[in-house]
């Protein structure tokens, strides 16, 4: 029988080699799997943030348009096209629509300390007078051409001076020079009402030639998302824009402050702004105190007629 070989043990405590090297190899691998999660989560919480602004950019949405000091068929939450942003200040241009009917109520905006627009009915009964105030205050003016709605009804007259879908092209430039005729001179005109008229492509290319006759500029107010304003001003060459923002449609100081606000944010965004009110004393107390703040934060108010082109 052989004899038998002594195994040399092992001391107690030792331990194997092998183990040992593939305890570092898990230890490894779980470090750089949790490096790789980490930076995915990193990489993912950024995107997200960077995503953030525009979204809520686009949030701001405007406000309803009404046509007159109250919300009307008229309305639309149409978003005018934002202009690329420019180097400079954020300029924002308010109008207020409506005028002629009231001298009061507009004469509590001519002591506001910012370039208001004030856009005046023609043939009303004080559109001269208010026209020559608003001059005298070191405001600007324009016509408020009134053009036919798609609901006709006891809150959607335009007033006199109205153009309509039924008027031959003459007849159509003949009202647009009494129009103007009935104010003293301006440089330029926005639409009062006319989501039915400002829709139809032969009566705006109409009321457009005069107004390119007379070297006047024209802004769509946009109280239908199916005007071809701004598109026909264009092609003939006229200066135009459009608006942004409707402020007034409910007739609070609350609303219309955060109105106010989404013309600020829109002008910051974008470079350049146009807002629409009313003369009604809820926009009137809400400009009064907004004005100081807006203008810290970075906007310059100028007259309508700076933002066409």
């Amino acid at each position: 029988m052989p004899p038998r070989r002594n195994r040399r043990r092992r001391p107690r405590g030792a331990r194997r080699p092998g183990r040992f090297i593939f305890f570092l190899l898990v230890l490894a691998l779980a470090v750089g799997a949790y490096e790789l999660y980490h930076l995915h989560l990193t990489g993912t919480a950024a995107h997200r943030h960077r995503g953030a602004q525009p979204a809520e950019i686009a949030n701001a949405s405007p406000a309803p348009a009404p046509s007159g000091s109250q919300p009307t068929p008229e309305s639309s939450n149409l978003p005018a096209p934002f202009p690329s942003r420019s180097p400079g200040p954020s300029k924002l241009a308010i109008i207020i629509d409506d005028c002629g009917y009231n001298v009061a109520r507009c004469e509590q905006f001519f002591k506001l300390p910012i370039p208001l627009t004030f856009s005046i009915l023609p043939m009303t009964p004080y559109a001269r007078q208010i026209a020559d105030d608003a001059v005298a205050a070191d405001k600007s003016i324009i016509l408020h051409l009134p053009m036919e709605p798609l609901v006709a009804g006891a809150h959607d007259d335009p007033g006199p001076g109205v153009i309509t879908t039924s008027m031959s092209d003459a007849q159509v430039q003949s009202q647009v020079d009494e129009d103007l005729a009935s104010l003293p001179p301006v440089p330029g005109a926005n639409n009062h009402m006319g989501s039915k008229a400002t829709a139809d492509a032969r009566v705006m290319r109409d009321v457009l030639e005069v107004f390119k006759r007379d070297h006047e500029f024209f802004i769509d107010s946009r109280t239908s998302p199916q005007s071809v304003g701004l598109r026909t001003a264009r092609e003939l060459g006229i200066p135009t824009a459009a608006r942004d923002v409707f402020l007034d449609n409910q007739a609070t100081v609350p609303y219309v402050e955060s109105q106010l606000d989404v013309a600020q944010r829109t002008a910051l965004a974008h470079g350049t702004a146009i807002a629409i009110g009313h003369p009604n004393d809820a926009t009137a107390q809400a400009l009064a105190a907004l004005i100081p703040q807006m203008q810290a934060a970075g906007v310059t108010f100028v007259p309508a007629a700076d933002l066409v082109k």
